[in-house]
């Protein structure tokens, strides 16, 4: 029993600082990849930012293509772990998105990061291709059925298609945010993101 106990702890130990460098290594990734986009970062770069080797890193991610996609998986973890607390506080789904987007205000990393791989990944050879298309589809999959739910309460305004609805919203969030990203060095001049969207949830509502 006594000799076990020192073995187990430090078993323990390895394996929470194993998780705290993934944790630094997906941070790290996530602001190169916001940077220079994906095909540029290296994952030397990545590894000497969080000061582990070349080959330290590939411990943890074999490749740059399985490092991106626990970057993405973990960026929409945070968000859908922070959209659901907000329709749990009482929030309806349109309300939702725009305090989502008010929290991206906050990280202009995750913003630039969002918008640099999207346009990247239009390419079907991008690592990253299948998992915006999923996102998409299923992002205006949920907005529909929540304005066709809007159209049956009679809250949607008249003339206007639940599906395409859904498709204005989700352009006028990715369009807002390469706006914003570009109005970075006027800040006097940058748009409110989350305004801009409730100004369009506002055009396709009766409430």
């Amino acid at each position: 029993m006594t000799t076990q106990a020192p073995v187990s702890t430090a078993r323990s130990a390895g394996y929470a600082k194993g998780r705290a460098t993934r944790e630094e290594i997906l941070d790290a990734a996530m602001l190169l990849f916001g940077e220079v986009g994906y095909h540029t970062a290296s994952l030397r770069e990545v590894a000497s930012r969080v000061g582990i080797s070349h080959p330290g890193l590939l411990h943890h991610f074999s490749s740059k293509a399985v490092l991106l996609a626990a970057v993405l998986a973990r960026r929409d973890e945070v968000d859908e772990a922070a959209f659901q607390a907000d329709l749990d506080a009482g929030h309806d789904y349109f309300e939702a998105l725009a305090l989502l987007i008010e929290r991206n205000a906050a990280r202009p990393g995750i913003v630039e990061l969002f918008a640099t791989l999207s346009a990247e990944a239009t390419s079907p050879e991008h690592p990253g291709h299948a998992f915006f298309q999923e996102r998409y589809r299923t992002v205006v999959e949920l907005t529909t059925a929540e304005f066709e739910r809007r159209r049956d309460e009679g809250r949607l305004r008249p003339g206007i298609d639940p599906h395409t609805a859904a498709r204005l919203a989700v352009a006028v969030m990715d369009g807002m945010q390469i706006q914003w990203l570009l109005a970075a060095d006027t800040p006097d001049d940058r748009p409110d993101m989350a305004a801009a969207l409730r100004a369009q949830f506002a055009a396709l509502l009766t409430d």
